[in-house]
């Protein structure tokens, strides 16, 4: 018997799964439905309560919608607050990580006493790293993330239990993603590029920041900047409300009465996703982009006509897109942005290249502009997170692979937030409904069966 090709009958099947799968716009509008769970403009559905945080993109003026400069709240704190009230030589990874998990801010007290049961829980199991994360390295470095936490349920005596079983794996989780991000692009670069490998413990005396730092580079050193810049970008990814895919992932897992190890695996599977944790590669290209295409960074009407041309579909990636402008939720300014731009040109002038911070700084502002003018949507259009990160990861000298993973890295905070809120809250399994709207058909038996005798079920809809 001839062994079939799986892709080459997958590839013969796939116009059958479009006939048969699409569905046309129309038809969310004639039944009411809010693909993706946000209407046309833009508003998400509400499907849950949450203490853990708060984002502000409008207000009510006059009775009015209005929109407002984004503001991002964390357990009742304004995010810039947060931040501001860091000293100079402050990290604030575990202080912020503290507030979201347990629901306040810590005393100097709580504060050492959970940054030290960090500490403690930088290990990974013996021989983990050489069994695990060394076998099947893989360029996919979520994939591989997501791996080691499945097998980390196998080390864990006590997989399943209560609220404070969850918050022992939570904390463990929280101290051993940077382990599993870095280590994982170790074994990659070594096995896939040739190059040397090198495994670095962290430093329990360090912060989150400054042992990612230490652990991803061969002489372990960094700048007291570069830290502070690795530990701000941190925070501003920690959490971002109940709604993000990955978060309400996590929720909805949990809400199945599923493992904390699953609900985390669950939870990078969906970061992973183009659509929500790699954008930040997508702006680094752009960048390149339009900097091989440009003859003078500084003349604005040079810029401005290329950037034209990538709305107008004509050039880089055909898309459309400009990367990193614009945020499903906040309307005129993204607030972690904000934040994150100042660092940006500290940072520049550390690393020499302010002429590259100036170009971000004038294709935001241009850009802003242009797709505002050229799309007519409903709010504002500004620079997201997104579009300074992967400024501020490659100024730090991080590989591309890692940008995604140091996204899980932060967010693990705030998914384990919110894990304990559901499990705390004990709520019913999450279970939205689905409009089915296939027509029915009489069954016809195999020896009668010559043809496909129905149309796609769309067409019944026409």
């Amino acid at each position: 018997m001839t062994k079939r090709n799986v892709e080459a009958y997958a590839a013969a099947q796939q116009p059958l799964c479009v006939q048969n799968d699409t569905i046309p716009e129309s038809l969310f509008q004639e039944y009411g439905v809010n693909r993706g769970l946000r209407d046309a403009n833009g508003v998400g559905v509400l499907t849950g309560l949450t203490n853990i945080s708060k984002i502000v993109s409008f207000q009510n003026v006059g009775g009015k919608r209005m929109p407002c400069e984004g503001q991002l709240w964390y357990r009742g704190y304004n995010i810039k607050d947060l931040i501001g009230g860091l000293g100079p030589q402050e990290f604030g990874f575990e202080k912020i990580a503290y507030l979201l998990v347990f629901g306040q801010m810590p005393t100097p007290e709580e504060l050492a006493e959970f940054t030290a049961v960090l500490a403690d829980c930088r290990t990974l199991p013996t021989n983990f790293t050489r069994d695990v994360i060394m076998k099947a390295p893989s360029r996919d470095i979520m994939n591989s993330m997501t791996r080691s936490v499945l097998t980390l349920a196998n080390y864990d005596d006590q997989v399943n239990g209560g609220l404070g079983n969850s918050i022992r794996q939570c904390i463990r989780l929280i101290s051993e993603f940077p382990m599993l991000a870095v280590y994982a692009y170790h074994a990659y670069n070594h096995y896939e590029n040739n190059d040397s490998m090198y495994i670095h413990r962290p430093d329990p005396s360090l912060s989150t920041a400054e042992n990612i730092l230490r652990m991803l580079r061969h002489d372990m050193s960094y700048t007291q900047l570069e830290a502070k810049a690795l530990d701000i970008a941190l925070i501003l990814h920690m959490e971002h409300g109940g709604g993000n895919n990955s978060t309400f992932t996590t929720r909805v897992v949990t809400s199945s009465g599923s493992d904390t190890y699953s609900t985390m695996a669950a939870a990078l599977s969906s970061l992973k996703g183009p659509r929500h944790g790699g954008a930040n590669i997508k702006v680094i290209e752009m960048i390149q982009d339009i900097k091989g295409h440009l003859s003078d960074w500084t003349d604005p009407e040079e810029t401005s006509h290329y950037l034209r041309k990538i709305l107008n579909k004509e050039t880089f990636d055909h898309s459309g897109l400009i990367y990193g402008m614009g945020h499903a939720v906040y309307s005129k300014s993204d607030p972690r942005a904000t934040v994150l731009r100042q660092f940006v040109r500290e940072l520049s002038k550390e690393k020499g290249r302010e002429a590259e911070c100036d170009l971000y700084m004038k294709v935001e502002e241009i850009a802003g502009r242009m797709i505002a003018e050229k799309r007519k949507i409903y709010k504002g259009v500004s620079a997201n997170v997104d579009y300074y990160s992967g400024f501020v990861y490659d100024m730090l000298n991080l590989p591309e692979e890692l940008y995604t993973p140091l996204f899980a890295v932060a967010r693990i905070s705030g998914w384990c937030a919110h894990r304990l809120e559901e499990l705390s809250q004990n709520s019913k399994i999450i279970r939205p409904a689905y409009l089915g709207i296939a027509p029915r058909h009489d069954y016809v038996k195999m020896s009668n069966r010559h043809d496909s005798p129905f149309p796609p079920a769309y067409l019944h809809h026409k």
